[in-house]
């Protein structure tokens, strides 16, 4: 029997649709393995028929042995990471006609799961959930920490769910799950003005804070030069708090990136506050500018529409500085692979501080 399910694969800071195919049938054969996964999956998606088996014993379902073949398309897309492991897993299930899979064609689903058939947060819900809204699907099924991020998303139904079991479960129409909802623009506008520190709260200073009000502004670079103890640092970590708002725009934008990423908290939803990122000094021009190789952004796309603090100045590699121009200059950073070319966005201020000389300890 062949069944398709629909999950999502990331790339920069948008995602593209993959069909999972599953055709199961027919005895295995004697020697060698009895399921084959095709369609370009990395290591991570290549171990996940264990994790799958184990996770569909645990809620008293079988993997039946049988020949079967799994294809990811597009077969020319590279597969990466572990949250193809639901899609996979309902598959399989379908194929073998232990679940239904009349409303299999509604719905993304994306989520890694446990050897206890619970599911992981998985990275990039929130630009898988805008396209799936693109492409017409009525819902996506992921895990629930990352439910709120993708409810984000209008007129489509975010269902959160906990365990392998819940979403058999659901597809089978044995319950019924509510749709995660949030109010983006009440949201948005509740968490806009609350921060940790606050410019207000520098006492004295008024020159050098009358300078970074005009840099603010102006939307300025600005370096901070004095002893240790000056207050630049602190200075620094209070200037988002006078940059403008950030437009409903703005935050999706900085929060896309912070979701492909994978450092949004659990349960978060929209970023509301400019990004400030201040990285060691001991950085690597690939953490500053994005890449590796499974490309991600880099420090400068995760301080996009907010600030970036280079502490030390001085002390960076040279190299590390220098990646800093082209960027600066086009406001976005191209990653560029043998078969792929990434862009990230990479509009921030920079600030820079540093000691008068280098004898200053």
């Amino acid at each position: 029997m062949l069944v398709k399910t629909y999950a999502s694969a990331v790339h920069g800071v948008d995602a593209q649709t993959i069909t999972v195919e599953v055709s199961a049938g027919g005895q295995p054969p004697p020697t060698g393995p009895w399921y084959h996964l095709v369609g370009l999956p990395d290591n991570v998606v290549k171990e996940s028929f264990p994790r799958i088996e184990t996770a569909m014993k645990s809620i008293k379902y079988q993997m039946m042995r049988m020949k079967m073949v799994i294809n990811l398309a597009p077969a020319d897309i590279r597969k990466e990471g572990s949250s193809y492991d639901l899609p996979i897993a309902i598959g399989i299930l379908a194929a073998q006609e232990q679940i239904s899979n009349t409303e299999l064609d509604k719905y993304i689903m994306m989520g890694e799961l446990s050897l206890d058939g619970s599911l992981r947060p998985i990275k990039g819900a929130l630009p898988i959930a805008i396209q799936a809204r693109v492409e017409k699907y009525k819902g996506i099924i992921l895990p629930k920490q990352n439910a709120r991020e993708a409810a984000i998303v209008n007129n489509l139904d975010v269902y959160g769910v906990t365990t392998l079991l819940e979403a058999v479960d659901f597809l089978n129409g044995r319950i019924t799950l509510e749709p995660t909802v949030v109010d983006t623009r009440e949201e948005f506008a509740a968490n806009q003005e609350v921060f940790n520190v606050d410019f207000s709260d520098v006492k004295g200073q008024d020159n050098v804070k009358r300078a970074l009000e005009i840099a603010a502004a102006g939307g300025h670079n600005a370096i901070l030069i004095g002893p240790p103890g000056a207050g630049k640092t602190m200075l620094a970590r209070r200037m988002p708090t006078i940059l403008p708002m950030l437009t409903l725009l703005e935050a999706l934008e900085t929060t896309k990136i912070h979701s492909v990423s994978g450092i949004l908290p659990p349960e978060a939803s929209l970023i509301s506050n400019r990004p400030f990122r201040s990285p060691h000094h001991t950085i690597s021009d690939v953490a500053l500018v994005g890449g590796g190789s499974i490309p991600m952004p880099g420090e400068i796309s995760l301080a996009h529409n907010g600030v970036l603090f280079l502490d030390e100045l001085p002390e960076f590699k040279r190299s590390v500085l220098e990646v800093l121009r082209q960027p600066m200059e086009e406001r976005r950073v191209t990653i560029s692979r043998a078969k792929v070319s990434i862009d990230y966005p990479a509009n921030f201020m920079l600030i820079a501080s540093m000691n008068p000389c280098g004898c200053v300890a």
